[in-house]
């Protein structure tokens, strides 16, 4: 390997990495010079509207830890189209990885993934990133998600669970209804594992809950009468916004330790003031977008298409260098007047601006 590593060093300013992979991929599909490649060998129905899809990734993979996200970039229309996945499950021995992807209204990568994907497609996937990972030494756990935060929980879940429990683990998972939980099979394997594991589900918009299935709202009540002991517990949280904050204020006064992540932006609130010019110095264009709204959106808005990601802030994606200007961070109002990286997702512009777009 790093004979092969030094050679490709070696010929590197000899390749053009868009001609190499041309003809390297009427060999294979997945073989590229420089970008990690990955193909579709299975699909698994996991939920309503949901799947879960085994990916072989080429040797440019550099793995991830159990938390963390991907990004996954598809072609939908002629139009490349990049958003951000947890894997669900560990990294597996034979380089395989499992993507589990909810399909939602007016998600293009979402729907196109869960209703037109197929086997053998190829997908384009990103370094991953993320801190919601585990420490090395054993702890007293209590991971809680809802809809689609079940994915990074469960690979948190699954990696707990290589080797015997020498603490307390509980899962809480909140779904609409029976007919949308995920890993149903796999989470019943996992309770019969470990003594130690306790697994709770709790359903909002079932008429008919079994006796083994809870329903409400997060609430105090429930934590402490499931978690008589959580002061002890170090706490991950993983779901929609509104649902984080609510268990945020519940729980985090409480907790050992306290992380969390939403997948769903939380609602911003900007006054769109006097009009700014917004100037992108690489593609040699200039478009005025209202002060105080995000500049994806005003970009957007104004015709453009920047890439993007998760559009809250996390992946990176939509990062790019801002050369002049002055920008805030619509979530917590910190104003940036230097030059330097910015997230057009969670920045909005206080002047005229220059960006290396």
């Amino acid at each position: 390997m790093m004979a092969s590593q030094t050679l490709k060093r070696i010929v590197a300013p000899l390749v053009d990495p868009a001609v190499y992979d041309f003809w390297a991929q009427k060999i294979s599909p997945t073989l590229s010079w420089d970008r990690c490649l990955a193909r579709i060998e299975s699909r698994h129905i996991e939920a309503r509207d949901t799947v879960s899809l085994i990916l072989k990734p080429n040797r440019q993979f550099q793995g991830f830890q159990p938390g963390q996200h991907l990004n996954v970039t598809v072609e939908v229309n002629g139009i490349r189209l990049t958003r951000s996945y947890s894997p669900s499950d560990t990294l597996r021995s034979d380089g395989r990885i499992r993507l589990t992807v909810k399909a939602i209204p007016e998600g293009r990568v979402s729907r196109h993934l869960v209703h037109h994907s197929k086997v053998g497609d190829v997908l384009e996937l990103g370094a991953a990133f993320g801190d919601m990972t585990l420490p090395k030494e054993a702890a007293a756990w209590l991971l809680v998600a809802a809809g689609s935060g079940i994915t990074p929980i469960m690979s948190l879940l699954q990696t707990l669970l290589q080797k015997p429990l020498e603490q307390p683990v509980a899962l809480i998972y909140w779904a609409r209804t029976r007919a949308d939980l995920c890993f149903s099979e796999d989470l019943h394997s996992l309770t019969n594992r470990d003594p130690l594991l306790k697994i709770h589900t709790v359903l909002t918009r079932e008429d008919h809950r079994l006796a083994d299935e809870l329903g409400g709202r997060p609430r105090e009540a429930l934590f402490r009468n499931l978690i008589p002991d959580l002061e002890r517990r170090r706490v991950y949280v993983c779901g929609p916004d509104g649902f984080v904050t609510s268990v945020r204020g519940l729980l985090e006064p409480h907790a050992a330790l306290f992380r969390a992540e939403s997948f769903s932006p939380a609602p911003v609130v900007t006054r769109a003031g006097a009009p700014v010019t917004v100037t992108l110095s690489k593609s040699n264009v200039s478009v005025q977008v209202p002060s105080g709204t995000p500049l994806l959106k005003a970009l957007e808005d104004s015709g453009l298409k920047p890439a993007y990601g998760c559009r809250m802030g996390i992946c990176n994606t939509c990062s790019c260098q801002k050369q002049t200007g002055s920008t805030t961070d619509t979530r917590n109002g910190a104003v940036q007047n230097e030059p330097g990286p910015v997230r057009l997702c969670i920045n909005s512009a206080n002047s005229d601006l220059t960006l290396e777009l």
